[in-house]
């Protein structure tokens, strides 16, 4: 299995490898944009509890995004 890129970044910049910094930024920024998608997905389907329909897609969108299976 594949590791995940946030963590083979935060290897290499724990092993000292400082130029790795910028993809480390990059990637970080993209998974907080990621787990937004996925708290605000979370939150309207617990909002929205009577009626899955309106935002399963949504979530399914969501979860894809960060890597997962939808």
């Amino acid at each position: 299995m594949k590791q995940p890129e946030a963590l083979r970044l935060a290897d290499d910049l724990q092993s000292g490898h400082f130029e790795m910094a910028m993809f480390a930024a990059e990637e970080l920024r993209r998974l907080h944009a990621v787990n937004e998608e996925l708290v605000t997905a979370l939150k309207a389907m617990l909002d929205n509890a009577h009626d899955y329909t309106a935002t399963r897609d949504k979530a399914r969108a969501a979860i894809a995004k960060a890597g997962g299976q939808a």
